[in-house]
């Protein structure tokens, strides 16, 4: 059988789900499983798996690709460094791709959603967000619309004709936009495998030593003051 197009690993585990999946030419195989701390120790077992049931050793791979955030610190961390390690071993580009641009990317596959305001669940109150078009319209935030931004709920701005997609609806739903379609999303590795061929002819693709997470965020937890300012509670 013959196969066309790039070989590709992807994976994500900035999110309560861990996913990967790989490209031999036209055929996509995927799976998921338990993400944060479970993620570090299932991902490289599933990774060796999921390749062994493609047919592919690593050295056959045109590229590793992988989630760089915004998400859990931890499972930006994760992620980067097995695919900067399964790179730098067998000698291969890495692919960052934005967790969110994969958020809408899922929304557009599964739902037909052209214009869509991505947002993934930040804890502490916030959302990571990003704008994408998939139908060349202008974003609603100007040339900067793809960047992630970290929100209040209330500062995500959805304008008329624009989906909201993502994983911020059971933490802060109410909180969010009530006017725009909603579509739960997740930045999963089929949608980064979408996604890899227009990255990697735009040049996207770096070499493993630079991968780099994408935080957004530069603070991982609140104080014990902050967090019962939060509440209305003096300490």
């Amino acid at each position: 059988m013959a196969f066309t197009g790039p070989s590709l690993l992807a994976f994500d585990t900035s999110t309560e789900v861990l996913s990967v999946a790989v490209r031999r030419g036209g055929a996509v195989l995927a799976r998921s499983g338990p993400g944060g701390a479970e993620s570090s120790a299932t991902l490289i077992p599933l990774v060796q798996a999921l390749l062994a049931e493609a047919g592919l050793a690593i050295g056959q791979l045109d590229a590793v690709c992988f989630g760089r955030g915004p998400g859990s610190f931890t499972g930006l961390r994760t992620a980067c460094a097995v695919a900067q390690g399964l790179a730098f071993g067998a000698g291969l580009p890495v692919l960052p791709v934005d967790t969110l641009h994969a958020v809408a990317e899922e929304a557009h596959h599964a739902a037909g959603a052209a214009r869509v305001v991505a947002v993934l669940d930040a804890r502490m109150g916030e959302v990571y967000a990003a704008a994408h078009a998939f139908d060349g319209g202008a974003h609603p935030l100007g040339a900067a619309a793809a960047e992630a931004r970290l929100l209040s709920p209330e500062d995500v701005a959805v304008p008329a004709g624009w989906t909201l997609a993502g994983n911020a609806f059971a933490a802060c739903g109410e909180r969010l936009p009530q006017d725009a379609p909603r579509v739960q999303a997740l930045p999963t590795a089929a949608a980064i495998l979408r996604l890899a061929p227009a990255l990697l002819a735009a040049g996207a693709a770096v070499p493993p030593e630079r991968a780099w997470p994408l935080y957004v965020r530069d603070k991982v937890a609140q104080t014990t003051a902050e967090r019962a300012a939060a509440r209305g509670v003096a300490t």
